[in-house]
């Protein structure tokens, strides 16, 4: 594979693209800081088809990204690869205000053929090379130039492994016939609604007790209060004030600008400057918000009661059994708290739906509806039907949470 200098001219940068456009696939990955900065601060973009491999300096001076980032999300002819590649695409979305597409992440590829829940890449690189990533340049400063050969020489094999770990994993997928399971995964990773920064919306990640309008209006106030705080002076909204400073602010409101004194979370200061006063008219002009507004309740079924919990514990053992036998990473099929859902009576589940439902989610329904049961099989826990075993069908999980 031919690796190129540092990419830090428009020319050089296009005549790359032009050759990439032809390739079956590229293997995508950047460097960038976002620790003291509120919007991540690109430092370095790295790319490889099968071919070639290059770094591209977004920070030299007069260089015109465009080629790269339409070869991204235009170009549909082909498919990026990433690994763990959600920050990459958010970079790539503030970008353009689009996604790449198409696209295949192998973390999320090797959770369809092993057991590995979120593999790191120096964790893949040793497994399908048996290569040992140096991660001495992993923490270094990204946006400092000039960049280090060391440095350089780190980033770029993070796409040269990749390009030779993607047809194999392919190939994998390909053979046990699992490629369609990742289908919805990949897109639900390209789409765009998943990286859009909505200042309105951002109360909706903080986490806070009850659903009383009056305390989430005020709570949706000072969130995009702090969201717009933070976008203006480009820091992280952290520095502004943390999460559980907004919840107890929305839960015991102020009633002057002094009071800002006496909040955990808060310096003195804020009880006379000009931060404290536009926080104060945050909170002032809130309303509780509507009933469209507010947050659905988590659908349940019937209270789970004690037998119900060990039905869920019993679901719970059952998806580790499952996940063993066909080597597959167990949130991959389902989550916990559906499993809970299931043994309260849910039946609208992803997991009683498409491939979920055949590879487990069937077992799932008839071990709660009595139907299965646990065995020993030579030494190793496995499911068997009662009426190989010659047993009688329980009652269905909800009675038995009635009970």
């Amino acid at each position: 594979m031919k690796i190129h200098p540092l990419i830090t001219t428009s020319a050089a940068l296009a005549d790359l693209c032009t050759r990439l456009s032809k390739a079956d696939f590229i293997c995508v990955d950047t460097e960038f800081m976002r620790e003291n900065t509120y919007w991540p601060e690109l430092c370095l973009i790295q790319v490889a088809d099968t071919e070639e491999a290059a770094a591209i300096d977004p920070l030299a001076k007069d260089i015109d990204l465009t080629p790269l980032l339409d070869l991204l999300v235009d170009n549909e002819d082909v498919l990026k690869v990433f690994h763990a590649g959600g920050q990459d695409v958010e970079i790539i979305y503030n970008l353009t205000g689009r996604t790449p597409h198409p696209i295949f992440d192998t973390q999320i590829a090797m959770m369809a053929i092993s057991q590995s829940e979120q593999i790191g890449y120096s964790n893949l690189v040793e497994a399908w090379l048996g290569i040992m990533v140096d991660k001495g340049a992993r923490f270094t400063d990204w946006s400092r130039r000039p960049l280090t050969e060391r440095q350089i020489e780190y980033a770029i094999g993070d796409v040269t492994h990749l390009a030779r770990i993607f047809p194999k994993i392919l190939a994998r997928l390909k053979k046990t016939g699992r490629g369609v399971w990742l289908d919805i995964e990949m897109e639900k990773l390209a789409d765009p609604a998943g990286y859009r920064n909505d200042p309105s919306l951002s109360w909706q990640r903080i986490k806070a007790a009850g659903r009383n309008p009056a305390m989430l209006g005020r709570l949706k106030a000072i969130a995009q209060w702090r969201e717009l705080e933070a976008q203006d002076k480009n820091i992280p909204r952290g520095r502004i004030a943390r999460d559980e400073t907004l919840a107890d602010i929305a839960s015991h409101p102020p009633k002057r600008q002094d009071d800002l004194a006496k909040v955990r979370g808060l310096s003195p200061g804020w009880k006379d400057n000009e931060i404290g006063k536009r926080l104060m008219a945050a909170i002032e002009g809130s309303s509780p918000l509507t009933d469209a507004e507010l947050p659905p309740r988590t659908p349940r079924g019937a209270p789970l009661g004690k037998e119900g919990a060990l039905v869920a514990d019993l679901l719970k053992l059952l998806l580790k059994i499952r996940s063993r036998e066909i080597d597959v990473a167990a949130r991959l099929l389902a989550r916990s708290e559906d499993l809970e859902l299931l043994a309260a009576g849910v039946r609208e589940l992803a997991l009683l739906e498409g491939w979920r439902y055949e590879v487990f989610g069937r077992d799932a329904l008839e071990l709660v509806e009595g139907k299965l049961a646990f065995a020993v099989v030579k030494g190793r826990l496995k499911m068997a039907h009662i009426d190989e075993i010659g047993g009688q069908p329980a009652p269905p999980a909800e009675e038995a949470a009635a009970e």
